[in-house]
């Protein structure tokens, strides 16, 4: 991969040549990319795949206008032609009040931030085939399985460069290694599958093959012969892997751009209650190996540790440069781009601080109810807050998942839901978005 400083020796003199064309002002971004993936099936290698690439995107502002022009040719003449373009093009768009770089007061300047985010050298095809093959024969070996829809290793590194005319210059760059199985149980109809999976910054934080291999194979297994239930009003037990669904909801309500245009359920509820006083939620970009943790944002501002949710209060918006001032305040440092668009605005390790219950508190008062294990489909309107969505899970009965239920619908209102969360204390991070079992009382589920 191309050495930092090259990177951002590169983007510098794009943006002197977009300047020199007559651009007010510019920003470069250069992505580059290498993975490696591994899959087999029923103890045979079905494929390798490696990938590498590399992108350019360059963005130029006159005046209130912008325009983006991305490339993934690097030659001078292929260089000067994309700035070329992008001036032209910034030219003749329509104008944009809130658009435009940050000031030179606004960017990060500290460069020794290390979030420790990439693991050194990479997995050979053999290691990753070891892991794959040990990952399906642990999911195998479980007693009911009868079949595999495979298992996949992976690794990837990816490296990013930014800079701007506002002086500032800034790189990183991380690993991922993964691991996944997904099988099946039973026979003809009455198959079930499921599935696991793990990813990490480093390898060697990830589950062994053997511990999520087992785990897939246990829980297809408990899948087999599910039951129906009635439609009823009762509480809802979220489990980890699909609870950070909740946060997800949560995020995109509050993220500035649909707060701006009074699309969210939320828009006024800035410094009000929306969740009870016991829950607390965090987004951080300076956890050490987070999934998505990055010191600088996608316009170069430094990122901060910020209570999203502080004792059931709603803090902050999610945030970029230009929902900012469409909004009238100050930049969250959320905002995250890619070479062929403007920034967005995005979480980063989003999650539900863990509560003092275990699961088994939090579902033991439960006459009758849902613990959900897999989502299906989205029917969410954010303007309202109404939620509708599939699930798959166990029914609880007298404080115990006793049998596994399918083809059920679960309703409600987001407010409400939020409002009525209690959190258990098994929170993992393991998803970037990531939240304990999470119980919600008077949801509408409609079965058979």
């Amino acid at each position: 991969m191309t050495n930092g400083d090259n990177r951002l020796n590169l983007l510098e003199d794009l943006i002197k040549k977009a300047s020199a064309a007559g651009a007010d002002a510019a920003d470069a971004l250069f992505v580059e990319g290498i993975s490696l993936s591994l899959a087999c099936r029923l103890g045979e290698t079905e494929q390798l795949q490696r990938s590498e690439g590399a992108d350019l995107g360059l963005r130029v502002f006159k005046g209130n206008r912008q325009a983006i022009v991305s490339s993934s040719d690097v030659s001078a003449g292929a260089l000067d032609e994309l700035v070329s373009r992008a001036v032209a093009m910034a030219a003749s768009v329509p104008e944009d009040p809130y658009c435009g770089i940050a000031d030179p007061d606004q960017i990060m300047t500290d460069r020794a931030i290390d979030l420790d985010m990439s693991e050194s050298g990479e997995p050979t095809a053999d290691i990753l085939k070891g892991r794959a093959l040990e990952t399906e024969d642990a999911a195998r070996a479980v007693s009911g399985i009868t079949n595999s829809e495979g298992a996949e290793a992976s690794w990837s590194r990816s490296a990013v460069a930014l800079a701007a005319s506002n002086g500032f210059r800034g790189t990183r760059q991380g690993t991922r290694s993964g691991l996944s199985v997904s099988v099946l149980a039973g026979e003809g109809t009455a198959m079930e599958r499921d599935y696991d999976y793990a990813s990490a910054v480093f390898s060697t934080d990830l589950p062994t093959p053997a511990e999520l291999g087992r785990r897939a194979g246990e829980q297809t297994v408990a899948r087999l012969n599910p039951r129906k239930v009635g439609s009823a009003q009762v509480p809802v037990i979220y489990a980890p892997r699909v609870s950070g669904s909740i946060l997800g909801h949560l995020s995109s309500a509050i993220n500035g751009a649909a707060v701006a245009r009074g699309t969210s359920f939320l828009k006024d509820h800035m410094g009000a209650r929306v969740f009870p006083e016991a829950v607390t939620i965090v987004d951080d970009p300076l956890r050490p190996r987070g999934l998505r943790s990055k010191p600088f944002d996608g316009e170069g501002l430094p990122t901060t540790r910020n209570s999203i949710i502080d004792q059931g209060e709603l803090k902050t918006w999610i945030l970029n440069l230009r929902s900012a001032r469409q909004l009238g305040l100050a930049p969250s440092a959320h905002a995250s781009r890619g070479t062929s668009s403007p920034p967005g605005a995005g979480v980063t390790n989003f999650y539900l601080e863990a509560g003092d219950l275990s699961p088994a508190e939090l579902m033991a008062d439960i006459s009758e109810g849902l613990l959900i294990t897999e989502m299906i489909g989205h029917g969410i309107n954010y303007v309202t807050g109404d939620y509708s969505r599939g699930a798959t899970g166990f029914w609880i009965e007298n404080g115990e998942a006793v049998y596994p239920v399918s083809e059920i619908t679960i309703a409600g209102n987001l407010s409400d839901m939020f409002a009525h969360v209690t959190a258990a204390n098994d929170l993992q991070f393991r998803y970037g978005t990531d939240a304990p079992s999470l119980r919600i009382d008077g949801m509408t589920i409609a079965g058979k």
